[in-house]
Parts: C-alpha cells; sequence; structure tokens
C-alpha cells in the first residue's frame, strides 16, 4: 500500500501538555506500542522492519531531511509477529541499526500524532498528516501539519530533520 504523508519530528520538552491538547481535540487514542525498528542497509530510502504490540510492518520510504513539515513516500507491508521477515532481511541486506522506542498513538481523522520515549535519544512528538487516497493533497496535508505545530508550540530549534536512525547512527559515531 503506497500512500503520501507530510509529517514533523520535534524534541518534546512536555508531553504532557501534548496529551492534554489530544484527549481536549477527543483524538482517537490507540494504545501504547513498544516498538522495535530493525532499519536496513538499503541503496535507495530507508528500509525497516517494525516490530510492536500494535503496528507491525515493514516500511519503505523516502524523505527529505529538513526541518519542518516534510515530505515522506512511504510503501507499506503488514507482516505477521515473529515472521521469518527480519532474518531473511537481516542475511540478504544486513542492518543498520535498531530503534527502540515505547509511543503513545493518536489519531484526529487523517492525523496520526506519536508521543515517543526512545531509547538512548530522548522524548519526541511526530505529527503525521496521511493521504491514503490521493483525495486530501499535499497542501492540505502541509496545513494540518503547521496547524498542530502551531497548537503544540513547536519551536523551530526542536525541530529535528532526520530520522531516529539518523540520530542513534551519529550518537553512535
Amino acid at each position: 500500500m503506497k500512500h503520501l504523508n507530510i509529517e514533523i519530528k520535534a524534541r518534546s520538552h512536555d508531553q504532557d501538555r501534548v496529551r492534554e491538547i489530544l484527549k481536549s481535540k477527543n483524538a482517537d487514542f490507540k494504545g501504547i506500542d513498544h516498538q522495535i525498528d530493525t532499519y536496513f542497509k538499503v541503496g535507495d530510502g530507508r528500509l525497516k522492519l517494525r516490530e510492536g504490540n500494535i503496528e507491525n510492518k515493514l516500511i519503505h520510504y523516502t524523505r527529505e531531511n529538513v526541518s519542518g513539515p516534510k515530505r515522506s513516500d512511504i510503501t507499506l507491508f503488514e507482516s505477521e509477529p515473529k515472521s521469518t521477515l527480519k532474518d531473511i532481511l537481516t542475511k540478504a541486506c544486513g542492518v543498520l541499526v535498531v530503534v527502540d522506542k515505547k509511543r503513545e498513538i493518536y489519531f484526529i481523522d487523517n492525523v496520526k500524532f506519536h508521543i515517543d520515549v526512545v531509547e538512548n535519544l530522548g522524548t519526541f512528538v511526530e505529527i503525521e498528516a496521511i493521504d491514503d487516497d490521493g483525495s486530501i493533497g499535499k497542501e492540505k496535508l502541509l496545513e494540518q501539519c503547521q496547524f498542530y505545530l502551531d497548537l503544540f508550540g513547536i519551536v523551530d530549534e526542536d525541530l529535528v530533520s532526520v530520522s531516529y536512525s539518523d540520530l542513534l547512527l551519529k550518537k553512535y559515531e
């Protein structure tokens, strides 16, 4: 399944405030997921296997490394927990890095929110405006991201331009 995302990742210094804002907007809380994202060595974009209690997916995406709202082109494959997929990918591609996080997942309409605690990195919030079928468009997705960026009071210096995998790789250099 392919779709378009506009997303924002930012360091979060007050996750309780973000949580309260989401509750005040009647966000649909999907639960807390302990996710292990294994990133594989690939020639183009990023390929990760997400293993969690709620989400289990193989995800390939390309995205610019820019602060603020950024476009991601994503292809998803629903995977089965404890399948042989991880072993196959590890042998075929090699592991680049593993991201271990606890993630609260919320939705308001087509916008998905993550309140993350990432091992060895800290606390973050992510906003993903999702267009599953091409009916919303990039401009509306950008507007949605900007609305929540302002609502949460996220400042420019807290915006993160790269993935958690990139942050960990830089930390381990």
